[in-house]
């Protein structure tokens, strides 16, 4: 779902006194359609132009940046840094944002900037207007064939979108309710009736407003009495009223845990069939309702190709381990062939060429019983005997190799599922590009994926960073080479955590020298569950020894280690530590 208008005025008023008068210290662009703009006293103020999810909102938590920023960031900057935020308005009950800021270019002359956010599903946009209302730049810019009514690129004046021809709901007053009821097609729906008729109301509020009124959500006009129209009008007042007067509550719906939608009003139409879960401000809903989403979108997006490549080597190298476990199997067979040897060569006295078969005695066992050796009949005794004998010593020779081969395969089959954990879990442009970066230098990647990305930045994310409840820091690494470099850089008297058998990432307590509280090394390990294969398992078995005693074998793909001396903490990764 995205932000209906009354959750957008909701949003507006939270936002409002919060960040008037601040200045502007830091601009940020983490992804192609977010832009953070960080105000004074770590205020973050997050606005997503993204095609389903456009909003307005308080972030919180800091998203990690790109090592680049791209070049409308740069125009921000240029822009906006250091200016004051004068106001936050909403255009009427549209999905329009409109931010003023004050500020002063680089002579020192003051001016101003407004950043425009119409916060439209599939049409969403950042733009950034002049004093005058010209477009500085925008985020997509639209020419004249694409909208040739209005276009918004750099130097034209920006116009709003073209007006809904409907009322806004908030100003209806109750004869002109009435009057459009009693015209209506009384077999149309309740909530089709009043989306058709009114301006910024959601599908979702009206249905809630016609099972305020009649008890279903889905109910038509022919089933309003004089008493229901009455209701009906009564909860249209009471929404009005509560949007005019900002009084608003966040819920977050769920249904089996899971959110599936949101509102700024109580909602009571789905009754046992969901969970309503109030929260404290619409900034706070925001976050628990798309950060998960976007984070399993971003990866899906930016980590398909990634993925596609570790899924083809990894379905490759599994035919391959088939292939060498079968050849394997028949190489354990090599003992038959010298014995089929031995019973040729004890009885070519006896033989004639081009026989199919020779039935012999077989003394290798005890009482002598008779065994058929096939043949091939083109060849003579003597070549037969050659044959099985060469295939006995192939065998031989292969068992080794072949245990050797089967092992390196297993190594690497392990290491692209400790990969492709590692998209599902990847947050940030910069994962995916270490994780390419991993994959490629492992001979994993080649071809046209490697020469399209040669100009990528060298430099590598920074681990996850928590905090237990008695201070300590823990470190969560994001990819394999993460993993190792952080082991490597771990002290001595630090801890490492590991989920047992399962794939996941590495986890440092840094102790300082300390030692860790019981309560420490739970929460770390829940946090080494959280960050693995198993975050929806329930009791989850998670490896845990001081650095010390955690190794990197020779030649080992990255992030394998091997570890002793360690012991076992059995915990629950869904129990909120990751996210306390």
């Amino acid at each position: 779902m995205s932000l209906d208008a009354v959750f957008l005025r909701a949003v507006t008023d939270e936002l409002r006194p919060r960040v008037t008068g601040l200045r502007i210290e830091k601009i940020f662009q983490p992804s192609r359609d977010r832009v953070l703009l960080v105000a004074r006293g770590n205020t973050r103020l997050l606005l997503c132009a993204s095609a389903d999810a456009p909003r307005i909102q308080f972030a919180g938590r800091a998203p990690d940046n790109p090592a680049a920023p791209p070049m409308f960031c740069m125009l921000l900057r240029k822009h906006l840094s250091g200016g004051r935020i004068v106001s936050v308005e909403q255009a009427s009950l549209e999905r329009l944002i409109r931010l003023d800021v004050d500020t002063t270019d680089e002579l020192g002359r003051a001016g101003r900037r407004t950043l425009v956010l119409e916060a439209i599903p599939r049409r969403a946009n950042l733009i950034l207007l002049d004093a005058d209302g010209r477009i500085v730049d925008s985020l997509r810019r639209v020419d004249a064939e694409q909208a040739p009514e209005r276009p918004i690129l750099p130097g034209l004046f920006y116009r709003e979108p073209a007006p809904q021809n409907r009322l806004p709901f908030t100003d209806e007053t109750e004869n002109g309710f009435r009057e459009r009821l009693s015209a209506a097609d009384a077999e149309r729906p309740i909530d089709q009736f009043l989306l058709r008729e009114y301006f910024g109301l959601s599908p979702l509020l009206a249905r809630e407003l016609a099972f305020r009124a009649c008890g279903e959500p889905d109910a038509r006009l022919s089933s309003l009495d004089a008493d229901a129209a009455g209701r009906l009008w009564e909860a249209l007042q009471t929404l009005s009223d509560d949007v005019r007067e900002s009084r608003f509550t966040p819920y977050l719906l769920t249904r089996g845990g899971q959110p599936f939608d949101f509102c700024c009003v109580p909602v009571v139409q789905y009754g046992l069939d969901a969970d309503a879960v109030r929260f404290p401000d619409c900034s706070a809903l925001l976050d628990a309702f798309f950060d998960d989403r976007e984070r399993r979108e971003r990866a899906r997006i930016r980590g398909a190709e990634l993925t596609r490549a570790a899924t083809t080597a990894l379905d490759r190298l599994r035919r391959k381990l088939r292939a060498q476990e079968q050849d394997y199997q028949d190489a354990q067979k090599r003992d038959l062939w010298r014995e089929y040897g031995d019973f040729i060569t004890a009885n070519l006295y006896r033989m004639e060429r081009g026989q199919a078969s020779l039935t012999c005695d077989n003394f290798y066992l005890p009482d002598s019983p008779e065994i058929t050796v096939p043949l091939d009949p083109l060849l003579t005794p003597q070549q037969n005997a050659a044959k099985y004998y060469k295939r006995y010593t192939r065998a031989r020779n292969a068992e080794k190799a072949l245990s050797e081969q089967m092992e390196l395969a297993r190594r690497d089959i392990a290491y692209l599922e400790s990969v492709l954990e590692e998209l599902s879990k990847a947050e940030t442009e910069q994962d995916f590009l270490d994780i390419r970066r991993e994959l490629r230098e492992s001979g994993f990647l080649r071809g046209n994926a490697v020469k399209a990305h040669k100009k990528e930045p060298k430099t590598s994310g920074r681990p996850r960073e928590y905090r237990t409840a008695s201070g300590l820091r823990v470190l969560v690494g994001r990819n394999n080479r993460q993993n190792d470099a952080l082991t490597k850089a771990a002290e001595r008297s630090d801890w490492w955590f590991h989920t047992q058998k399962i794939h996941g990432s590495h986890v440092i307590l840094c102790t300082g020298g300390r030692t860790p509280s019981d309560d420490d090394i739970t929460e770390a390990a829940s946090l080494a569950a959280w960050w693995s294969q198993a975050r929806d398992g329930d009791k989850v078995p998670v490896d845990y020894t001081p650095v010390r005693y955690v190794k990197k074998p020779a030649g080992a793909r990255p992030g394998m280690v091997i570890y002793t001396t360690y012991r076992t903490a059995y915990v629950r990764p869904n129990d909120g530590t990751a996210q306390k």
